[in-house]
C-alpha cells in the first residue's frame, strides 16, 4: 500500500508515475487531481517520477486517484518504504502512453510515453514495439506494391495505417474527453484519416511510422536527462557493514538507523551521513561535492554518504537516516527544482496556449478558402491543411526550455552546485555584481590568534578572561580564542548568563562583573579604550588582522588579534568574475582597515563595519542599480541572502546550505561562484538555440507546406524531428558535469 502519514482526516500518499517526460506532464496530472474532492497539496516530480498528495479517503478513494492518472495515459505504482508495488496492472504498456501537459485554459502539449525503466532497451518498451510493428506493416505493404499489381497494395497501406494509428487515436480520444483537444495524437489521427479519405494511403502509413520513430527518440532522449539523477542515487552503496557488540554483519544501507555504527574499509563508499568515531583517513568527497582533492578526516568530523574512504579503516556513527542523507536531499532538491519554472518557460506556455488554436484555424482556412473562392482542387488543399496541422503542433517549442533546465540542473548538481529551479538559472545568467560575506566565505573561516596585549602586561589573564566570555560559543573567532587558551594550558574563567550583542560581540558575567569581548568601537563607546590600545589596534588592523577588545566594568583588560586567511581560490574567483563582466564586493562587519587590507589583496570592492541590518540595506541599495548575487555561509547571512536577487549558501552539505537560499555550493569553493554564473549563461544560450530551432523549423515548413513544396511525411519530421533536435541539444548540457 502507499506510504501514509495520518493527519486528522487526511493522509499523505505517494506513488511512482511512469511516462512523465516534461514539465507539462506534471501540470496535467496536478490539474486533474486537484479537481477531485478531498485531494490537497498535490506534488508531482517529473525527474523523480513521483506523485504525492494529501487525501481524505472519506470523499475520494485511492483507487479513484489512480484511475484518474491512468485515464490520462500514465502508469501508476504505489510506493511504500521506497519500493514499488503493482497496483492492479500497468495500463497500456503494450502500446505506449499518451500524455498532454495542459494549462487550465484547456491547451495541451502531448506526446506518447511508456514507463521509464533504465533496465529496458528501447525495443522492449511499448513505444518501441509500436515502431517495430508499424515498420513491419509498412515494409509488407511495400512488398505487396512491387509484387502484386492492382489495388492490393493500396489496401495494404490502408491496413498498415489503421493498425498503426489505432493506439494513437485511442489516446487522442482519452485526451479529448479530459478536455484537451489540441494534442499531437489528435492531429495525427485527423491527418491520417484525412489522408486515407483523399487516397494518400501510402503516405498516411509512412506518417504513422515516422511519428512512432519520433516518439521513441523523444523517450530515449528524455530518459538520458533523467539518468543524471539516477547516477546520483547510485553513489550510495546498497549494503553496509553494521558493527554491534564487537561483531560486524552486512545489512542493507537503507535499513540503517541514527546512532548505529558502521565499519568502512579502505576503498568502500560511506553508506550513510555520519560522524567518525574511530580512525583517520583521506575522504574523497568528489561524488558529493565535486571537490577533487581528498580531505583528511578523523574522530568527530562529519562524512557524507557516497564519499569514498581511500586509505584506512573507519568507524562511523550514523547521524541521518538513509532517506535524509546528503545525496537524498540533493536529489530531492534537484527534482523539486523542476517545478520552479523560469520566466521564459512561463512565457512559452502562455504563447503556445494561443499558438496551437491559431494554427488549427489557419489549417481550416487553407482547406476551405482556395477551393471555395478560387475553385482550386479540394484534395490538394485538404492535403496541405492536414500537413499544416502536423507542423503546427508546438511540442518542440514547449519542451525547449524545461529540457535545457533539467539537463543543466543535473549537470550542476554533479559538480556540487545546487540551483533551485529555472528561475534561479535565468536570474543567475544576468547577474552583474556578486557580494561576498568575508568570514567563512572569502576566508577559510578558521582564524587563529596572532597577537595578545594587556594593559597591565598580563597577557595570559586577558586570554583567560576572553576564553571565559567565549566559552560555549561556536563563532569562528570564539573557537580560535578557546583553542589558544587550551594550547597555553589556561583554564577559562567560569562565565554565566552569556549572550551575544548583535554586531558587537559577546558578554558574560565573570566573578560578579559583566565582561565583554568584541568590537573595539563598542569598547570605545563604553569608555573602555585607551590611546595606547587604539594605536596598537590601528597597526594590527592595517595588517589585515581582526582585533577584539576585552574589557569589564568600563575598564580595558587588553586586546586579542586574530587573522583569517583568504581561501586559496578566492583571488582566482574574483578574476574569473571580472572576466565575465561581473563586479565583486566584500560585505563585512569587520573594521574598515582589516576589510581594506583583505579586499586589496583580492582586488575587489568592500564595505565594512556592517551590522546584520546594514548588510541587508547594502544589498537593497546595490540591487537598485545591478542584479545582485549574495554569497554567504547561510546562517548569519540569511537576511542578506534573502534580500539579494539570488542568495547563494556556502556549505558542504549542511542543512542550512541545502535548505536556505536559492543555490548552494557544496564544495565550499569560491571559484564555484563564477562557475555557477557561467553554467547559467550557457544554459540560457542553449535555451535560445532551442527556441530558434523550434520556431525556425516551424516557420520554414509552414510556408513550404502552404506553397505545396512539402507534404505529410515532411510535416511529421518537422514536428517530431524538431522535438528530438531541441532535446538532444539540451542534453549537451550534461557534459558540463565533466567540466565541458
Amino acid at each position: 500500500m502507499p506510504s501514509n502519514e495520518e493527519n486528522t482526516d487526511a493522509c499523505t500518499l505517494t506513488w511512482s508515475v511512469g511516462g512523465m517526460d516534461c514539465a507539462s506532464c506534471a501540470t496535467k496530472i496536478r490539474g486533474a487531481l486537484e479537481r477531485l474532492p478531498g485531494v490537497e497539496d498535490v506534488r508531482v516530480s517529473v525527474m523523480g517520477e513521483t506523485l504525492a498528495l494529501s487525501l481524505d479517503e472519506r470523499t475520494t478513494s485511492r483507487e479513484k486517484v489512480e484511475g484518474a492518472v491512468r485515464r490520462l495515459g500514465y502508469d501508476i505504482v504505489a510506493r511504500q518504504g521506497g519500493t514499488r508495488e503493482t497496483v492492479g496492472e500497468l495500463a497500456h504498456d503494450h502500446e505506449g502512453h499518451g500524455h498532454g501537459g495542459a494549462d487550465h485554459s484547456g491547451h495541451a502539449h502531448s506526446h506518447s510515453h511508456g514507463p521509464s525503466d533504465p533496465d529496458k532497451s528501447w525495443y522492449q518498451t511499448g513505444k518501441g514495439r509500436l515502431v517495430i510493428g508499424t515498420g513491419l506493416l509498412l515494409v509488407a505493404a511495400w512488398a505487396i506494391k512491387f509484387a502484386v499489381p492492382g489495388d492490393a497494395s493500396h489496401w495494404a497501406f490502408v491496413m498498415a495505417c489503421l493498425i498503426g494509428v489505432f493506439p494513437v487515436a485511442r489516446r487522442a480520444l482519452a485526451a479529448l474527453m479530459a478536455g484537451m483537444p489540441f494534442t499531437i495524437e489528435m492531429l495525427m489521427t485527423i491527418a491520417s484519416a484525412g489522408a486515407l479519405v483523399i487516397g494518400a494511403a501510402e503516405e498516411a502509413a509512412l506518417v504513422v511510422f515516422l511519428f512512432a520513430v519520433g516518439e521513441v527518440l523523444e523517450g530515449v532522449a528524455a530518459d538520458r536527462a533523467r539518468a543524471g539523477i539516477r547516477a546520483l542515487g547510485d553513489l550510495v552503496p546498497k549494503t553496509a557493514l553494521l558493527e554491534e557488540n564487537g561483531k560486524t554483519r552486512e545489512v542493507e544501507a537503507a535499513s540503517l538507523r541514527i546512532g548505529q555504527t558502521v565499519l568502512v574499509r579502505p576503498g568502500d563508499r560511506i553508506p550513510a551521513d555520519g560522524e567518525i568515531t574511530d580512525g583517520m583517513a583521506s575522504i574523497d568527497e568528489a561524488p558529493v561535492t565535486g571537490e577533487s582533492v581528498p580531505k583528511s578526516k578523523g574522530p568527530g568530523e562529519e562524512v557524507f554518504a557516497g564519499s569514498i574512504n581511500t586509505d584506512a579503516v573507519l568507524r562511523v556513527r550514523v547521524t541521518r537516516t538513509p532517506q535524509d542523507n546528503t545525496i537524498a536531499r540533493i536529489i530531492r532538491l534537484v527534482e523539486e527544482a523542476q517545478e520552479a519554472r523560469a520566466p521564459t518557460e512561463r512565457f512559452i506556455d502562455r504563447f503556445s496556449r494561443y499558438y496551437m488554436p491559431a494554427i488549427v484555424g489557419l489549417a481550416v482556412l487553407v482547406a476551405l478558402v482556395p477551393p471555395l473562392l478560387a475553385g482550386q482542387s479540394w484534395d490538394v488543399w485538404i492535403y496541405r491543411a492536414l500537413a499544416l496541422l502536423l507542423i503546427g503542433c508546438p511540442c518542440a517549442l514547449v519542451i525547449s526550455v524545461p529540457a535545457s533546465i533539467a539537463s543543466s540542473l543535473s549537470a550542476a548538481a554533479r559538480r556540487g552546485l545546487l540551483m533551485k529551479g529555472g528561475a534561479v538559472i535565468e536570474t543567475a545568467a544576468g547577474i552583474q555584481l556578486v557580494a561576498f560575506d568575508k568570514t567563512g566565505t572569502l576566508t577559510v573561516g578558521r582564524p587563529v590568534v596572532t597577537d595578545l596585549w594587556s594593559v597591565d602586561g598580563d597577557d595570559l589573564a586577558t586570554l583567560a578572561l576572553a576564553a571565559g566570555v567565549e566559552a560555549g560559543s561556536s563563532h569562528p573567532l570564539a573557537e580560535a580564542i578557546l583553542k589558544r587558551a587550551e594550547e597555553a594550558g589556561i583554564a577559562a574563567k567560569a562565565g554565566r548568563n552569556a549572550r551575544a550583542v548583535a554586531g558587537r560581540g559577546v558578554e558574560a558575567e565573570i566573578e560578579g562583573e559583566t565582561a565583554f569581548v568584541g568590537s573595539p568601537r563598542y569598547a570605545a563607546e563604553q569608555g573602555a579604550m585607551t590611546d595606547e590600545a587604539r594605536n596598537r589596534i590601528e597597526a594590527l588592523e592595517a595588517e589585515g588582522k581582526t582585533v577584539a577588545a576585552v574589557f569589564r566594568a568600563g575598564r580595558l583588560q587588553g586586546i586579542v588579534a586574530l587573522r583569517d586567511e583568504p581561501r586559496e581560490d578566492a583571488r582566482r574567483a574574483v578574476e574569473e568574475l571580472s572576466s565575465l563582466g561581473v563586479r565583486s564586493m566584500m560585505l563585512t562587519g569587520d573594521n574598515g582597515r582589516t576589510a581594506a587590507a583583505i579586499a586589496k589583496g583580492l582586488s575587489m570592492e568592500h564595505r565594512a563595519e556592517l551590522l546584520p541590518d546594514d548588510k541587508v540595506k547594502a544589498i537593497r541599495s546595490l540591487a537598485e542599480g545591478d542584479a545582485v548575487m549574495m554569497v554567504g555561509d547561510g546562517i548569519n547571512d540569511a537576511p542578506a541572502l534573502a534580500a539579494a536577487q539570488i542568495g547563494v549558501a556556502m556549505g558542504s552539505g549542511t542543512d542550512v546550505a541545502l535548505e536556505t537560499a536559492d543555490a548552494a555550493l557544496l564544495a565550499n569553493r569560491v571559484s564555484d561562484v563564477p562557475a555557477l554564473i557561467r553554467i547559467a549563461r550557457i544554459t540560457m544560450g542553449n535555451i535560445r538555440q532551442n527556441i530558434a530551432i523550434a520556431l525556425g523549423l516551424k516557420a520554414v515548413f509552414l510556408v513550404t507546406t502552404i506553397l505545396g513544396f512539402t507534404g505529410l511525411w515532411i510535416a511529421v519530421l518537422a514536428d517530431t524531428g524538431a522535438t528530438v533536435l531541441v532535446t538532444l541539444n539540451a542534453l549537451r548540457l550534461l557534459r558540463l558535469s565533466r567540466g565541458g
